[in-house]
C-alpha cells in the first residue's frame, strides 16, 4: 500500500468515525466527481438496494416533472395561474388572493397561506387533500413574498401535474425520469388514514410513494429512494439533463430551477432547490433528518445523502463542505 492510499484511507476512517458519532442517522453516502464513484458506504445496517424516505428531497425530484411537462407541451409554462388547472373549484366568498397565484409561485415558495403554521393534522384527515390544500391557499399575504410550505401548498402541484398530463404521478414520473434512470419506485403507498400515515414516517423499512385518498402522489415528501438513485438524479443534473445521451430533462428548466428566485433570510431558493452558492453555482435537495443531494457545478461533484429522520439532525451541508468536498475534490 503505499503512501497516498494510506493517506486515503485514514481519511476515509476519519470521516467514517465522524459519521458514526455526529451523523449517526446516516444509511448512505455516495460520492461522484466527473460521473465516477469515488467513495460509497451504508451504516445502521442498510444496504446498497435499502430506500429510506427523502423527504423534502421529493420536492427538487418533483420540479423535474414540472419541468418535463412544460417541455412536453402539458403545461404552459409557469406564468399559468393554478386555478386554471381547477375549474370546478368554488373560491371562497371575498377570496382574491389565490386567483392571481401562478405555478411559479408555488415552485419558488412565494405564494401566501391561510395560516401561520401549517395544519398538518387537519390537512392529513381531510377526505381530498388537495381541496384542503387550495382552501388554505391565499388569505391576507402577499403573492411574492417566501412563505415556505413543507408539505401542504406543493400537494397542489400534484394535483396541477395530474390534471394537465392526464397521469398519474406515479406514472409520469416512471415514464419520463425514472425508468431512463432505472430508478425503481415499486409501488403507492396510500395513506387514507391516520394511522397509515403515522406508520409510514415511523417504518425504518418503508418503501414506495406516498399517496392520498384520492391516489394522487405527495410532491413535497413521500418518496423512498437509494442513495445510488439520489446520486443518480444529482448527476442528471451536473450533466444538464442528459443521461446516457438522451434528453431527460430539459436543459433550461435545470438551469433556472438551480439559480436563486427568492429567499428566506440567507438562503436562496430556486424551483424546489435550495440555491447553497450561486456564484460557486451549488445547489442541493435538502430533506428532513438529513436527506441530501448535493450538486456542485464547478468541481464537477454530487454526494448523496440518506438518513432516517429525527428531530434536530445535524447540518449535512457542513459535513460535505468540511470533510466530504476536501477529502474528494483532487480526485481524477
Amino acid at each position: 500500500m503505499n503512501f497516498e492510499t494510506q493517506m486515503n484511507q485514514r481519511k476515509k476512517i476519519g470521516l467514517e468515525k465522524i459519521i458514526n458519532s455526529s451523523y449517526n442517522n446516516t444509511t448512505g453516502i455516495i460520492v461522484l466527481k466527473n460521473g465516477k464513484k469515488l467513495y460509497e458506504n451504508y451504516f445502521n445496517e442498510y444496504k446498497a438496494a435499502s430506500v429510506v424516505h427523502v423527504a423534502s428531497v421529493t420536492k427538487s425530484i418533483f420540479s423535474a416533472l414540472i419541468g418535463i411537462a412544460i417541455e412536453n407541451g402539458h403545461i404552459k409554462s409557469i406564468d399559468q395561474k393554478v386555478l386554471d388547472f381547477f375549474p370546478d373549484y368554488l373560491i371562497p366568498i371575498g377570496e382574491k388572493t389565490i386567483q392571481s397565484i401562478t405555478i411559479k409561485n408555488m415552485l419558488t415558495m412565494t405564494a401566501p397561506y391561510k395560516y401561520k403554521l401549517e395544519p398538518y393534522e387537519k390537512f392529513f384527515t381531510s377526505d381530498n387533500w388537495i381541496k384542503a390544500a387550495l382552501d388554505l391557499l391565499g388569505g391576507k399575504g402577499q403573492v411574492g413574498q417566501f412563505m415556505y410550505s413543507a408539505i401542504i401548498g406543493v400537494h397542489i402541484l400534484s394535483g396541477v401535474l395530474v390534471k394537465a398530463t392526464g397521469q398519474s404521478v406515479f406514472d409520469f414520473a416512471t415514464e419520463n425520469l425514472f425508468s431512463p434512470l432505472e430508478i425503481h419506485v415499486g409501488h403507492n403507498v396510500m395513506l387514507n388514514n391516520k394511522e397509515k400515515h403515522l406508520a409510514f414516517f415511523k417504518d425504518k423499512n418503508v418503501s414506495g410513494w406516498a399517496a392520498d385518498p384520492q391516489g394522487v402522489n405527495t410532491a413535497g415528501w413521500g418518496l423512498t429512494l437509494t442513495p445510488m438513485d439520489m446520486a443518480k438524479i444529482g448527476q442528471l443534473y451536473l450533466d444538464g439533463g442528459i443521461w446516457n445521451d438522451k434528453q431527460i430533462i430539459p436543459a433550461w428548466w435545470i438551469d433556472e430551477s438551480t439559480k436563486e428566485h427568492s429567499r428566506w433570510g440567507k438562503l436562496s431558493y430556486g424551483y424546489l432547490w435550495w440555491i447553497i452558492d450561486d456564484k460557486e453555482h451549488i445547489y442541493a435537495a435538502l430533506g428532513d433528518g438529513g436527506n441530501v443531494i448535493y450538486v456542485n457545478t464547478n468541481k464537477k461533484m454530487v454526494v448523496s445523502i440518506a438518513s432516517l429522520f429525527m428531530p434536530r439532525a445535524k447540518d449535512r451541508i457542513k459535513l460535505i463542505k468540511e470533510y466530504i468536498e476536501p477529502m474528494f475534490e483532487n480526485c481524477v
